[in-house]
């Protein structure tokens, strides 16, 4: 493994969080860095060229973003070499948390780089700390599939053990993943909605899955915007049923799968519940 030592004179790079919609968020440490270093890579430079103009930080930008990152990681890297101080922002928020950046940092740690957080927003935090649903365990699953099927497969895999489940969506699929989550969950499940954190229209919205496709459906102010949503899942009930004694031992010679499949096959049972059953006692 390449570490950094002390007297390295390589330059470093900053991973700097911005505003997420509210600017008086923007931390002074992270305007300090952004006007000293030599270059920002942003993921987006029109929109962070306004955002830059707004403080007067004038520093040269140049574009990183999903689809040049991993070329763009020896170009950053033999700016570092030169001794320049570079830093990384996104369009908002805490950059590499659902945006790009990661191939670049993992390649810059690889080779030895300093690479430094500013902290700031988060959307992902941010909502969450609101929200009202448990927050001691969580897991956060970025975008869900843009198609339907694949978006209700995602959903059918989650298990109480990843705690509260945080996502963000888009204003177009807002309301089909309202409908597919309700599909998947039912009534069983406890829904957090924020939309718009920190800007003029910020939103919190919570219930279960149709309280909240009910109050989008009816104004369709409420489903503009960008949206973090969060999952507080059903506790695994303890269960002595015919089926799940059936999944038991087919889960002793079958992968998870194909002993929730045979199991509702011989049973009745659903084969949604019964997999995320089977993923349960595969953790325990």
């Amino acid at each position: 493994m390449v570490t950094q030592t002390d007297n390295d004179v390589r330059g470093t790079f900053y991973i700097v969080a911005t505003p997420i919609g509210n600017l008086e968020d923007f931390t002074d440490r992270a305007k300090k860095v952004l006007t000293e270093v030599d270059f920002i890579a942003a993921e987006d430079t029109r929109h962070s060229k306004r955002l830059l103009n707004h403080f007067g930080i004038d520093t040269k930008l140049f574009a990183l973003h999903d689809h040049n990152e991993r070329d763009k990681a020896n170009y950053i890297g033999s700016l570092l070499d030169e001794g320049k101080n570079l830093a990384l922002v996104s369009d908002a928020g805490t950059p590499l948390i659902s945006d790009p950046g990661y191939h670049v940092v993992n390649f810059l740690r690889q080779q030895g780089h300093k690479v430094v957080p500013v902290p700031g927003p988060s959307a992902l935090i941010t909502a969450l700390c609101a929200s009202g649903l448990p927050t001691d365990r969580f897991s956060f699953v970025g975008f869900l599939p843009a198609k339907s099927k694949s978006r209700r497969d995602e959903m059918s895999s989650w298990t109480p053990s990843q705690g509260t489940v945080v996502f963000y969506e888009s204003t177009h699929r807002i309301l089909d993943c309202l409908v597919d989550l309700e599909a998947v969950w039912g009534d069983r499940i406890q829904v957090a909605l924020a939309r718009e954190i920190t800007k003029t229209f910020e939103t919190f919205l919570s219930g279960s899955v149709a309280d909240i496709h009910r109050i989008l459906t009816e104004d369709s102010n409420q489903t503009r915007g960008e949206f973090v949503i969060m999952v507080s899942l059903p506790e695994q009930e303890e269960d002595n049923s015919e089926a799940l004694k059936v999944l038991k031992v087919l889960l002793k010679e079958l992968p998870v799968k194909q002993a929730a499949a045979l199991a509702a096959e011989i049973t009745g049972e659903k084969k949604n519940a019964l997999y995320k059953q089977a993923l349960a006692l595969n953790e325990s």
